[in-house]
């Protein structure tokens, strides 16, 4: 029987795995609800219990002295501290069983030329990021799983930095301000990966690259618009990324089809979280048109079947996803499309790591 880390490595290699890999993601919440279930300590000993080819997220902290920072800093809405690594401020939520962070007033709302942006006090600074509290979790990590990291982003910062609204209108008013924000969003992040490669050396496998250019219905902006401000940028990093030896991980939630086929072309090795209850998301369709150029990760639905479903349809839902994105047992790791959410029924969340697993002698 393959290891974890095996199993997911010979994946994205194309070699032959004894069953596909199953990843989860998944809320504090769960997580601890999972803890609870199986007795574990840890999160690594509550994933062992569990049977997943977990593919450990590193997302490093930012630490400064300002209010600033925490872990998994670089991934908006989840960082620590009053602010993100960016300086957008965040507000503490309640919502039934779930707690979580929404982002504040967008702190660039005011910066309308390329020369204001000197005067804007949060860019981050490279030597801030914690590169040996990122190092020492690799390396605990990597004996037994693969690992991911950093979360780094282009457009879902610069949303952040300028409010969504403000954002798409940037697009069409004032392009060269959306230029001169992606110009320092992307080479703050640049730099920071530099020095996070050479300090985590061997034990990373893949960089998480985030950037939602869809909703659940289309496209955020128009094929051109992301052709202009985002293609090259997205291409120099999976560029920088492969000369290191690594692979790309490519999340956008949505209705992205028409931009799947130049996101590819960019050099993404592994495409998340495939949302298929959206328009051109099919997911045989998606294995036929692009299975040979990219690894898929996710499928498996948690806006309706795994939170509201029962064990029985979430089983059902698995299998689909082996059979369409799984076909030929190559090619996939069968994952919840996002974070499971507080309240979902463990027992589906059970059934979807059961059915994978149950693969094996299929």
């Amino acid at each position: 029987m393959m290891t974890p880390k095996q199993r997911i490595l010979a994946l994205l290699n194309r070699e032959p795995v004894d069953r596909i890999p199953v990843d989860l993601w998944h809320t504090p919440e769960i997580a601890e609800a999972l803890r609870h279930h199986f007795g574990a300590a840890d999160d690594f000993a509550m994933w062992k219990s569990l049977g997943l080819d977990k593919i450990v997220w590193n997302f490093i902290d930012y630490k400064t002295g300002d209010g600033r920072a925490g872990g998994q800093s670089g991934a908006g809405a989840e960082s620590g501290g009053d602010r993100t690594m960016w300086g957008v401020p965040l507000k503490n939520i309640r919502a039934g069983e779930a707690s979580y962070a929404e982002f504040g007033d967008a702190p660039l709302a005011g910066y309308e030329t390329e020369g204001s942006l000197d005067n804007y006090p949060w860019w981050p600074d490279v030597e801030h990021f914690d590169y040996d509290g990122a190092a020492a979790l690799a390396e605990r990590a990597a004996a037994d799983y693969a690992v991911i990291g950093p979360w780094v982003s282009l457009f879902e910062i610069y949303c952040q930095l300028r409010g969504l609204e403000q954002s798409m209108l940037d697009l069409v008013e004032n392009p060269e301000l959306v230029e001169a924000i992606l110009d320092r969003v992307e080479n703050i992040q640049t730099e920071m990966m530099k020095r996070y490669f050479a300090q985590l050396g061997a034990n990373l496998d893949l960089v998480f690259v985030s950037d939602d250019i869809a909703g659940q219905q289309s496209l955020l902006m128009s094929a051109g618009m992301w052709r202009q401000h985002l293609q090259p940028r997205l291409k120099r990093w999976c560029d920088l990324i492969h000369a290191h030896g690594i692979r790309v991980f490519y999340h956008t939630d949505g209705a992205a089809r028409p931009l799947l086929g130049p996101i590819l072309d960019c050099g993404v090795d592994v495409l998340n979280p495939i949302q298929h209850a959206c328009p051109g998301m099919d997911m045989a369709e998606l294995k036929r048109e692009f299975g040979s150029r990219v690894i898929f990760h996710g499928g498996v639905d948690n806006q309706s079947v795994l939170p509201r479903g029962t064990a029985e349809q979430v089983r059902a839902e698995v299998k689909d996803c082996l059979r369409t994105l799984g076909a030929g047992r190559e090619g996939y790791i069968c994952a919840s499309c996002h974070n499971v959410q507080p309240g979902t029924p463990l027992e589906n969340i059970l059934a979807m790591v059961e059915t994978v697993r149950g693969s094996a002698a299929e």
